[in-house]
């Protein structure tokens, strides 16, 4: 039996504000001639201006959405007011779902059964090539050891700073052995796509070659004299150079730029994005896992398929919060899970066109039974739900350490609350190739001080004390020093109008009157997203269990 959800929860699952008001004037029982519930499933027949009801159907299991009505926005407004109905139990229950009801999970029954025999069979295969080939698999777009098969001394690639070149273009921008027959992917076959992505590393290190030069006459002439429109020049010309994450970050300094204490963040961007061009060149250097976040970073892609043949983790996961943000024309969504029984920290992200929908299928507030499929990196964080399970796990009696996760509480945790909005120790002269703590995945999960947190009944998630989080943060940016968002989930903390349990808030989150009017002057459990800036909070409980999004 699906728990029910609040009517915060209905309303932050309706695409703009408009579908939150038309769903309310729908949400009344004499407009709907059939309307009733099964254990995970809600039917009803709205009427409309035609003869013929509109047919509405929610499966709550993921949640799911399908209506007969020609509106373009998902879910509609009759899903949306069928589903407020139903929080404020104005739903009755029914035996069995009317014939079309039916004939559609049937529909997404047979389709999800595809698609586990399909995810399965790629496993499968996945595991027939690593038994087959003991060398490490590599990702696409990743080069195994850039230089090092070629024969070339990584410290003689060009150097920006010194104008010194060492070798070829191919090699510095990572050759892969292909006289080998080998793919700059790792995996057999070579030919056209290892020449691809040969092709493209050069690129991509020419790229970043001209922005460490440009970067260093930057900081030679001053910061007064900025330019943004040479941001968006060099944005374009890293996009023809293959490198879009880096463009990405060029492209967002437009905000910094805009802030009252715009020097000091400018140049803390400008010490990331060069840390990040040196990185990039001196990847051969670097372990494994960090490498894979330099080149994800730069710009990499790393497929859907490929991650959900990854190992996952199964657990009880929270969807903890939730933020949409607009970049141009595209807007993007970040999805924050918790694992109820790792600890774990997961980020769901999608990406819709502006105007098209967004994915509403995690529902703020509510607990999935998943497997989680993490993409490659030293602090994985990115992550697909690959498979939801029917019936929950009980909840076991301490918690999992799984691949690459200890224990991280007793870690000796730097005050990262100020000073990481500026990370002068990153600015270009960080020790890329001798980082020993980073030879694998960072510590960020597996905490068995937590097992006795939390809601018994699965409703709260299990929260840390303000120094345990402080501890996981630096272990994450300790990692990945590009890590600008983590979620945290806060227990028994005391709020402030610019703080939260020590922590203080982003700017523009600033005199949570909602929080505040929530937690009666008392601790309460928040869970909220980490930036340099300061806590977003997205989420608290009130005292009953209850979710009230922020």
């Amino acid at each position: 039996m699906i728990e029910r959800w609040s009517r915060d929860q209905v309303l932050a699952l309706a695409p703009d504000a408009s579908s939150q008001k038309a769903a309310q004037g729908v949400a009344t029982p004499g407009k709907w001639s059939l309307r009733g519930t099964t254990d995970d499933v809600l039917f009803g027949e709205c009427k409309g201006s035609g003869a013929t009801p509109y047919m509405a159907c929610v499966d709550l299991s993921e949640p799911a959405y399908r209506c007969s009505c020609p509106s373009r926005k998902f879910p509609c407004k009759h899903a949306l007011g069928l589903l407020l109905m139903w929080s404020a139990d104005g739903v009755p229950a029914a035996d069995s779902l009317p014939p079309w009801a039916a004939e559609w999970v049937a529909m997404r029954t047979e389709r999800a059964a595809k698609a586990a025999a399909k995810l399965e069979a790629a496993r499968a295969r996945a595991t027939a090539e690593t038994e087959s080939d003991p060398e490490p698999a590599h990702w696409p777009g990743t080069d195994p050891t850039p230089n090092a098969e070629s024969g070339a001394d990584p410290s003689t690639a060009s150097d920006p700073a010194t104008g010194s070149d060492g070798g070829s273009g191919a090699a510095a921008g990572g050759g892969s052995g292909l006289g080998s027959g080998a793919s700059s992917t790792g995996r057999p076959g070579g030919g056209r796509g290892a020449g691809v992505e040969s092709v493209r590393h050069a690129r991509v290190n020419a790229g970043l070659a001209e922005l460490e030069r440009w970067l260093a006459d930057q900081v030679r002439q001053g910061l007064a004299g900025t330019d943004a429109d040479e941001w968006d020049d060099l944005a374009k010309r890293l996009v023809d150079a293959q490198a879009p994450g880096v463009a990405n970050a060029l492209s967002r300094l437009r905000e910094v730029r805009m802030a009252d204490d715009w020097p000091s963040r400018l140049l803390a961007e400008y010490s990331l994005i060069n840390l990040l061009a040196v990185a990039y060149r001196r990847r051969a250097e670097l372990p494994g896992p960090l490498r894979q976040t330099v080149l994800i970073r730069a710009g990499f892609p790393v497929a859907r398929e490929d991650v959900l043949v990854r190992p996952v983790v199964r657990d009880r996961w929270h969807v903890v919060g939730r933020r949409d943000e607009e970049h141009d024309r595209l807007t993007a969504r970040r999805v924050w899970l918790r694992g109820h029984d790792t600890g774990r920290a997961a980020l769901i992200l999608s990406f819709a066109a502006s105007g098209q929908p967004l994915d509403a299928s995690l529902v703020t507030g509510t607990t999935i039974d998943a497997d989680v499929a993490f993409y490659p990196g030293a602090a994985p964080l990115r992550a697909l739900v690959a498979t939801r399970h029917a019936t929950p796990r009980s909840l076991p009696t301490d918690r999992t350490t799984f691949a690459g996760q200890g224990d991280s509480s007793n870690r000796s945790a730097p005050d990262v609350r100020a000073g990481l909005g500026g990370r002068a120790d990153l600015a270009g002269g960080a020790d890329l190739g001798g980082r020993a703590d980073l030879d694998d995945r960072a510590d960020l999960g597996g905490r068995s001080d937590l097992a006795g947190r939390g809601d018994l009944g699965g409703r709260v998630p299990p929260g840390t004390s303000p120094e345990e989080a402080l501890g996981e943060i630096a272990a994450a940016v300790a990692a990945d020093p590009w890590t600008d968002s983590w979620p945290v989930v806060l227990a028994g903390v005391v709020l402030g109008r610019t703080s939260v349990g020590g922590f203080p808030l982003h700017p523009g989150s600033r005199d949570p009157w909602r929080l505040i009017a929530v937690s009666g002057g008392r601790p309460v459990t928040v869970a909220a997203e980490w930036t340099p800036l300061g806590l977003r909070p997205l989420t608290t409980w009130a005292d009953d269990g209850t979710a009230v999004i922020l």
